[in-house]
């Protein structure tokens, strides 16, 4: 049985009246919202101060915190990276990531002059025989150098690498002892005519300092300087972690991935002609050689093993082939299917030089109402100062220093190095008739 009071059956009665009552209901709709500072200040959403924030996982233990890792390598005397590391042998990603930390070096170039001449002397040579003494004449001839210095191009290499590899119709070594054309399931072998057409085209392009991506079938004109660009510059079809994972997924005993470092942008056969010019006009005669030389230009991946290590090392090899026993460590190389294997397929190209295409930008014609508007426009095109022509639709700009602008800086001190006879190991980083440190900081220099 159900007992209810009757004060509490007229209270609800009322509450139910009051309830269907509109106007009581739309008055306390019409109450405003609570200020932002209230709300702020609400419990509900009161935050500790601190960020702080531990949130528990399952089994209470956090992940361990990521650590790059560093792997194990040496320096040759030519300055290149090798590495003999295990676990860059065996995780692709581990490779990848130390190609990427050895690229954010650039390799080191210099404009090496030297001059010697050869002079025949005369020198009295005493002899003994048959218990008589003798004395004879006899001429030999000694090499003098005149002069011998070298400048730092490499200084002027800018901005970050820009990752390269070889096109897949190039050929290129991607896994065996001998050049290949293609990737994966189509590569063959590269015939003689086509190694022969890549080396003289890999000549002729290091002379001229075009980036390595352009390959022989490029005619290069000055019109076509945007094809220097560096957008989307992988030619071949994998990416720098897919040859890693090829070289990691390898199980031959003598592998190696080399990874090369090119210097572009810079004309370098014309700048040697220019500078070999430049000394023939302080009247020298010698014997001249003007060269431009790259080190620490490669990083190498080997295997670990003992054997690999053993090749490594210059002194063991020498002594190797003093017994004879290279010969047949070649043989295994070449011509077993788990011997040796080479992927010298990519790197990075590191530029002095480079075209960079911008937006193109129209301002407003100043010149509209004039007569001679065609004349201002000629002049405006022609103050531009760039003697690369912008192609229908795009707009180029020329960044990092000209090679004529380094050329000017440097020609006086080239000129004076030789007259002077100067040795020095030591490259030059900078112009002789630079102002001194010291003298720029005098008032009114």
């Amino acid at each position: 049985m159900l007992i209810i009071d009757a004060e509490d059956s007229v209270k609800f009665k009322q509450d139910s009246v009051g309830g269907s009552n509109p106007s009581v209901a739309s008055s306390s709709l019409q109450q405003p919202p609570p200020t932002f500072e209230e709300s702020v200040t609400d419990h509900v959403l009161h935050l500790p101060q601190n960020d702080d924030l531990n949130f528990e996982q399952e089994g209470g233990a956090e992940p361990p915190a990521f650590a790059p890792y560093d792997a194990q390598f040496f320096t040759s005397r030519s300055g290149d990276i090798i590495s003999h590391d295990a676990h860059l042998n065996d995780d692709g990603e581990a490779l990848y990531r130390f190609l990427l930390s050895q690229a954010s070096t650039p390799p080191t170039v210099i404009l090496r002059c030297q001059g010697s001449h050869n002079e025949t002397h005369t020198r009295m040579v005493h002899s003994h025989h048959n218990g008589h003494s003798r004395m004879k004449t006899e001429q030999y001839t000694e090499s003098i150098t005149d002069f011998d210095f070298c400048i730092d191009v490499g200084q002027y290499i800018f901005g970050e690498p820009t990752h390269w590899s070889y096109a897949d119709s190039t050929p290129a070594y991607r896994g065996r002892m001998y050049q290949e054309v293609g990737i994966s399931e189509e590569k063959r072998k590269a015939r003689k005519s086509e190694r022969k057409a890549a080396k003289a085209w890999d000549t002729e392009r290091t002379r001229r300092g075009f980036p390595p991506w352009i390959s022989s079938d490029y005619a290069w004109r000055e019109d076509q300087s945007y094809a220097t660009q560096t957008n989307g510059v992988l030619r071949s079809s994998w990416t720098l972690r897919q040859w890693a994972d090829d070289y990691c997924a390898s199980r031959k005993y003598l592998k190696e991935f080399n990874y090369n470092k090119i210097a572009y942008g810079w004309n370098f056969e014309a700048i040697r002609v220019a500078t070999i010019s430049t000394i023939n006009s302080t009247h020298y005669r010698g014997d001249l050689s003007v060269q431009f030389e790259t080190s620490q230009n490669v990083v190498s991946v080997r295997s670990h093993n003992r054997l690999s290590r053993a090749l490594s090392n210059r002194w063991i090899k020498f002594l190797l082939f003093l017994t004879f026993i290279y010969p047949f460590i070649w043989l295994f190389k070449r011509f077993h299917s788990r011997g040796g294997g080479r992927w010298d397929v990519c790197g990075g190209a590191y530029a002095l030089k480079r075209v960079e295409q911008t937006v193109k930008q129209f301002a407003p014609d100043v010149h509209a109402e004039s007569p001679f508007r065609d004349v201002f426009e000629t002049v405006d095109a022609t103050a531009q100062g760039s003697s690369l022509a912008n192609p229908p639709g795009r707009r180029t700009k020329v960044v990092g220093m000209r090679e004529g602008e380094w050329y000017r800086q440097w020609e006086g001190t080239i000129r004076r190095a030789v007259q002077n006879r100067l040795q020095d190991r030591q490259p030059l980083t900078m112009p002789d008739d630079h102002p001194a440190h010291q003298a720029l900081t005098l008032d009114g220099y």
